[in-house]
């Protein structure tokens, strides 16, 4: 459900917005930039669920494995 919310911003501002984001896509720029600010996300559910994903986490090991060697290759 969405909710109408009136904000009052400078004209400059206004302007800038209409201008980068065009007329018709502002409120959504604005809720992009906002949400990860104000919603705030289950990380245990979400590290959870990462870890589910078999075909993710063979390639995260078999990447992480890879670069193991690189600390070695570093001159000193």
């Amino acid at each position: 459900m969405q909710k109408k919310l009136t904000v009052t911003i400078d004209e400059e501002v206004y302007d800038g917005l209409r201008t980068v984001i065009g007329p018709r896509k502002i409120s959504r720029f604005i809720e992009d930039l906002v949400r990860p600010h104000v919603v705030k996300k289950d990380l245990y559910a979400a590290y959870k669920e990462m870890a589910a994903d078999r075909i993710r986490e063979s390639e995260a090991l078999e990447w992480a494995e890879g670069t193991i060697g690189d600390l070695n290759d570093e001159e000193r």
